[in-house]
C-alpha cells in the first residue's frame, strides 16, 4: 500500500488527506481481513475498472464507480482493482482503438483517437503484477478533447488471456474538462515578431501536446513544436519546463511556467549569438521533404508547404528546397510551381523541387534537382518512366539550368579508418555519390548549349564526414571543381529538424531563391551545422565563390588566407559526444571538434586535403579574424574547416597557367573507384541505355587515366 501511495504522489495526484488518513486506519486493524475489507471500501470507490483474472487467467473487466473526468490536452491517473485468482505475475496491459496515434490514421478514424492510455508500471510500483489475490495498479489517460466522450478499454496480461465473448473490454463514458490556454508572446532578439520551436514537458517529462495526437503542422516525431507570435498551447493545471529556441545561431533557454485555474501569456525572446544574415550570409537547407520516411500517408499523403513553411521559420532556415521524391510522388508533385511557393515570406524562401529517390537512377546515387523549370522527365507524367543512368538524368536537369548534386554523399564510400583522406577504395555499393566518380568527368549543354560540368556540388553534413569529404578531397586533387552544399536529408537521414546540415551563400543583393543556388554553383558558401561560421574566407585578394574562386600566381610563393571565424560550445562538453565514433550520429557537430579539456576548436587551413595550418579558438560565439600564411608549391586548392562542423569551398591556387593535379595517388584513387562502381551499378542498367553507361564509364576511365599522366607524384 505504501508503494500505491507513493506512485500517486510522484504522478502528481496523490490520495486526499482524507483518504490517507482513511487508509492508515484501516491498515491499523488488529485483524488483516477486516483490513483489507477496510481499505477495499476506500480504494474500490475510486477505481476506474475492476479486473479479474479467472484461475485460468482469463482477464474479464466490470467498470468502477470512480467518476470518470479527464482534462484536454493532459493526462490524469485512475486506479484499477486487479482480483488475481491465477497468482499472475504478468504485466498489465491496457488498450483502446481510441488511443491509435492520429498520424497515419484516416480523416474518418482521427476524431474518434481522441485518447492517451499507458499503465504506470515504474517505480516505485512493480513492471509486473506481484501475484497477490488482491491489489491496485494505476493507469494514465490522456484526453485530446473537451466534452463528453466515449471510450473503450481493454486489459490483458499476455496473449491469449482475454476473457470470451469481448468480457475483458469495458466502455466508458468521460467527462472531458477543457484546459487552459498559455499564449506565446515570440519575439526575436530585436523584440520583434517571430516564430520559435517550444519543448514543454511536465515534472515525469512528458510532453505537450502529446506526440501521439499530433498532425500538421504539429510533428508526431518531434517533442518540440513551432509557434508564431500570439499562438497558444493548451495546458492543464500544472508545472512546466518549457525550452525555446530558434535555431542554432540562437542560445536554448528554459523557464518554468505554471498554469493555475485560468489562461495565461508568457513573453518569449530569443537570444541569438550569432547572425551570419547581418553579413549577406543566407542559410539553407537544399534536401528537406514535406512526405515519405517519418511522415505520415494518412490523414493526407504527406504534409503541406504552410506546414513546412512553418518549421523553417521556427529553426531561422531562410531557404528550404522541398524536394518531391518516391514515395507519394503523384500526390506531391502536384505543389511543383517552378518558382517559390506562396508561402514564402522574404527572407524566408521555399520551392518544391526533386530528389531522385525511390525511382529513376536511385540505384546509382540519388540526386537533388533544384531550381527545375520543368519538374517531370520528357515521356511521361509520374516517376515510372525515368532514365536509370544518372548522367542522362543530370543532361536533362542541367539543360534547363537546374542546379544538380548527389544526396547524401557517403552512403556507398564506407571506410573502415578515419584518415582523411585515405587510400581505400570503399564499395560504391549505395545510394550517395557513387556514380558521381564517373559524372564529374563530364561536360554537358547547358540552357545555351554551351558545355557546363554535369555535378555542380556534393552533398555534406547528414553522412560521415571522412566517408563525404574523402571523395570531394580526391576529385579536387584531379582538378574538377565541384563545389559542396549543406543538407539534412529531412526527415530521412535525420528527423530532430530541418536544417541540421546547412549552406552558408554569401549574397550582395537581395535574397532570392535562384541566386541562392547560384551562389552554391560559384561555391560562394561554407556548410555546416550551424554552430561555427567560416565567413568571408579570401585567399590574397580573390574571395572564394567570386571570379570562379581563381588565384594566379607567376611562380610558387606564399598566399595569405583570412577569414572571421566564429563557433560556441557550452562551457561543459556533451557527455560522450566527442569520443564517439564518427560512423555514429550526430556526424556533424562541434562538440566532436572540442579540444579536450578546454573550451577551444581547431581552424584548420586544407591545402590539397591535408591540414597545413591551424589555428585554435575560444568557441565563445564571438567572430574572430584570423589569418595564415601558406606556401604554395604549385597548383592547388585551399579550403578551412572546422571538422567535423563546418567547411568552405575552395579557393583555387592556379600556379604558372598549369591545371590541379595535385596527387597521382588521388587520380589513381578515383580511376579504382569508377572501375568499382562500373561493376557495382551495370545490374541496373535496361537495355536501352547499356551502351550510354559504358561510354559514360568508358570516358571516365580515359580521363583519369590522362589525369595520373600528369599529376604531382606522391
Amino acid at each position: 500500500m505504501n508503494r500505491l501511495i507513493q506512485a500517486k504522489e510522484y504522478l502528481g495526484e496523490p490520495f486526499t488527506d482524507a483518504s490517507k488518513r482513511a487508509l492508515g486506519q484501516a491498515l491499523g486493524q488488529a485483524d488483516e481481513s477486516e483490513a483489507v475489507v477496510s481499505v477495499q471500501e476506500i480504494l474500490d470507490k475510486q477505481c476506474l475498472a475492476d479486473i479479474q483474472i479467472n484461475p485460468e487467467s482469463r482477464v474479464k473487466v466490470n467498470a468502477g464507480p470512480a467518476k470518470r473526468i479527464l482534462v484536454e490536452q493532459g493526462w490524469r491517473n485512475h486506479l484499477v482493482k486487479v482480483r488475481n485468482e491465477a497468482g499472475v505475475t504478468a504485466p498489465l496491459h491496457a488498450n483502446s482503438p481510441n488511443a491509435s496515434p492520429n498520424a497515419g490514421s484516416t480523416k474518418e478514424q482521427i476524431p474518434d483517437r481522441w485518447l492517451g492510455l499507458s499503465v504506470f508500471n515504474s517505480q516505485p510500483l512493480t513492471k509486473s503484477l506481484s501475484g497477490l489475490e488482491l491489489e491496485y495498479r494505476i493507469i494514465q489517460l490522456y484526453s485530446r478533447d473537451v466534452g463528453k466522450r466515449d471510450a473503450k478499454l481493454s486489459f490483458d496480461v499476455g496473449q491469449g488471456t482475454q476473457d470470451l465473448g469481448f468480457r475483458n473490454e469495458v466502455s466508458l463514458l468521460f467527462d472531458c474538462q477543457p484546459a487552459h490556454n498559455l499564449s506565446l508572446q515570440v519575439l526575436d532578439e530585436n523584440g520583434k515578431p517571430t516564430t520559435a520551436g517550444f519543448e514543454i514537458r511536465d515534472h515525469l517529462g512528458r510532453v505537450y501536446p502529446s506526440q501521439a495526437k499530433r498532425i500538421a503542422p504539429d510533428f508526431h516525431f518531434h517533442p518540440q513544436v513551432y509557434r508564431a507570435d500570439g499562438e497558444s498551447v493548451k495546458l492543464p493545471n500544472g508545472t512546466y519546463q518549457v525550452k525555446f529556441y530558434r535555431g542554432p545561431e540562437s542560445h536554448v533557454q528554459t523557464r518554468t511556467v505554471t498554469i493555475d485555474d485560468q489562461d495565461k501569456t508568457e513573453s518569449f525572446k530569443v537570444q541569438r549569438w550569432i547572425d551570419p544574415s547581418l553579413m549577406g550570409w543566407w542559410s539553407g537547407d537544399h534536401h528537406i521533404h514535406a512526405a515519405g520516411c517519418a511522415h505520415y500517408t494518412n490523414p493526407t499523403e504527406g504534409v503541406h508547404a504552410p506546414d513546412m513553411m512553418r518549421h523553417c521559420l521556427g529553426e531561422d532556415l531562410k531557404v528550404g528546397a522541398n524536394l518531391t521524391w518516391g514515395p507519394c510522388f503523384d500526390y506531391q508533385k502536384q505543389f511543383f510551381t517552378g518558382k517559390d511557393d506562396s508561402v514564402s515570406q522574404l527572407p524566408y524562401l521555399l520551392r518544391y523541387d526533386v530528389e531522385v529517390s525511390g525511382f529513376g537512377s536511385h540505384q546509382s546515387g540519388h540526386l537533388c534537382l533544384l531550381r527545375l523549370k520543368q519538374q517531370m522527365f520528357p515521356g511521361g507524367a509520374s516517376k515510372h518512366h525515368w532514365p536509370k543512368l544518372c548522367l542522362n538524368t543530370l543532361r536533362w536537369a542541367k539543360s534547363q539550368g537546374a542546379l544538380v548534386g548527389p544526396a547524401h554523399t557517403g552512403w556507398g564510400l564506407t571506410q573502415t579508418t578515419d584518415d582523411l583522406p585515405t587510400y581505400e577504395v570503399p564499395p560504391f555499393d549505395s545510394i550517395g555519390a557513387n556514380e558521381y566518380i564517373a559524372d564529374v568527368t563530364h561536360m554537358v549543354p547547358g540552357p545555351d548549349g554551351k558545355l557546363v560540368p554535369a555535378v555542380d556540388f556534393l552533398s555534406m553534413v547528414d553522412t560521415p564526414y571522412v566517408w563525404e569529404l574523402n571523395i570531394w578531397y580526391h576529385t579536387l586533387n584531379c582538378g574538377f571543381r565541384t563545389r559542396i552544399s549543406g543538407e539534412t536529408d529531412f526527415p530521412c537521414i535525420y528527423g530532430e529538424r530541418v536544417g541540421l546540415g546547412r549552406s552558408y551563400v554569401k549574397l550582395d543583393k537581395k535574397l532570392t531563391y535562384d541566386d541562392w543556388c547560384e551562389g552554391i554553383r560559384a561555391g560562394r558558401n561554407y556548410v555546416g551545422d550551424g554552430r561555427s561560421h567560416l565567413i568571408d574566407f579570401r585567399v590574397d585578394n580573390v574571395e572564394m565563390g567570386v571570379d570562379g574562386s581563381e588565384l594566379r600566381l607567376a611562380k610558387p610563393g606564399s598566399v595569405l588566407v583570412k577569414a572571421k571565424v566564429a563557433a560556441r560550445l557550452n562551457s561543459e562538453p556533451i557527455p560522450g559526444l566527442a569520443k564517439r565514433n564518427y560512423a555514429q550520429k550526430p556526424y556533424w557537430h562541434v562538440e566532436r571538434a572540442r579540444i579536450e579539456g578546454t573550451r577551444k576548436v581547431p581552424v584548420e587551413v586544407i591545402v590539397n586535403g591535408y591540414t597545413i595550418a591551424q589555428q585554435e579558438i575560444l568557441a565563445d560565439g564571438e567572430l574572430r579574424d584570423i589569418a595564415f600564411e601558406v606556401p604554395i608549391q604549385y597548383s592547388s586548392w585551399i579550403a578551412l574547416r572546422i571538422l567535423p562542423s563546418s567547411h568552405t569551398n575552395p579557393v583555387f591556387v592556379v600556379v604558372d597557367g598549369k591545371p590541379i593535379r595535385a596527387s597521382k595517388r588521388s587520380a589513381e584513387w578515383c580511376l579504382a573507384g569508377v572501375k568499382k562502381c562500373r561493376d557495382q551499378k551495370r545490374r541496373f542498367m535496361g537495355d536501352d541505355e547499356i551502351d550510354d553507361f559504358n561510354e559514360t564509364y568508358d570516358h571516365a576511365e580515359k580521363v583519369y587515366r590522362q589525369i595520373i599522366a600528369k599529376s604531382v607524384a606522391d
